[in-house]
């Protein structure tokens, strides 16, 4: 399951930066800057478009947060297909990454991937990657049965 995004430097504005502290994120990738999201992180973020910008949300829910999500960063689009989520009026979202992390592999992404956004308990944005069943290629590279559903592409 996808535990990581990366967006290079130029592809957040500065005030995003500003605001949320991101330099403590930024590392260096063969001489160019990147902003790495990690779920591992304590401060679980990941960038969306949401309402015609960029905005950084809360990724996902873990045990002990009072939430009243799933304790999860993720979601299956059958879920999302089958009305898992409708109780919550979910919305689709586009979340822009240069690069995904699985398992120890950092791998190239076109453009992004699909997520969901609901509001939790506490009327806070929470947003959870869609994935699907791995391809081949994907299950091989990363050893991972699921991957995320990315725009316009297919590992």
């Amino acid at each position: 399951m996808i535990t990581g995004v990366a967006l290079t430097l130029n592809q957040i504005p500065l005030e995003l930066i500003e605001e949320y502290g991101l330099e403590r994120r930024m590392h260096d990738r063969g001489g160019e800057r990147e902003v790495q999201f990690l779920f591992r992180d304590t401060d679980r973020l990941l960038p969306v478009w949401l309402d015609g910008r960029l905005r950084l949300l809360r990724w996902g829910s873990r045990r002990g947060e009072p939430s009243g999500l799933p304790c999860t960063g993720w979601t299956q689009t059958a879920t999302l297909e089958t009305g898992g989520w409708a109780a919550l009026n979910p919305e689709e979202v586009f979340v822009p990454a240069a690069l995904g992390f699985d398992r120890g592999i950092w791998y190239r992404i076109r453009q992004g991937m699909r997520g969901l956004v609901v509001t939790d308990a506490r009327r806070l944005a929470r947003v959870y990657i869609l994935c699907e069943p791995a391809s081949h290629y994907y299950e091989v590279m990363t050893r991972s049965p699921w991957m995320p559903v990315l725009v316009e592409e297919r590992i």
